[in-house]
């Protein structure tokens, strides 16, 4: 489990800066007690979310499945199938039937638009916990 005082980072993907804050927003500096205070790393583009991945200590990505040119639902199931430590995604879903999708792209968990502070802290919140706890795979 993360201790309170740690810190985590959470990328967020969307080629719309109002999205962006909306997630950061709705989220929260601490999404729960027990989850280290997050720092926020913005990409408006794919080619921003790969190098900050490629860099390493992201905690969790969450990606605008609407987002453009490349949709976070293809980034999705591209990172889980190319990156060998993989952090949980999250994927913002613009209609509930899009939840089918979301599971098409691996993607850990979904939030959906309009962005719900209460849910979105709670999914964000599980996720890190989930993060913390697991073995990373070795391959």
């Amino acid at each position: 489990m993360t201790s309170p005082s740690e810190r985590v980072t959470v990328l967020v993907y969307s080629n719309v800066p109002e999205v962006r804050a909306q997630v950061r927003t709705a989220v929260g500096r601490r999404p729960a007690p027990d989850v280290g205070r997050i720092e926020w790393v913005e990409c408006p583009a794919q080619s921003d979310v790969l190098r900050e991945l490629d860099q390493g200590g992201i905690d969790l990505a969450i990606l605008d499945g609407e987002a453009q040119p490349t949709g976070g639902m293809g980034l999705a199931r591209q990172f889980k199938y190319e990156l060998d430590d993989c952090p949980p995604i999250v994927v913002l879903i613009a209609r509930r039937q899009d939840g089918w999708l979301a599971s098409w792209s691996l993607a850990d968990a979904v939030i959906n638009t309009p962005i719900e502070p209460v849910e979105s802290a709670s999914v964000v919140a599980e996720q890190l916990r989930r993060r913390r706890t697991e073995i990373p795979v070795v391959r």
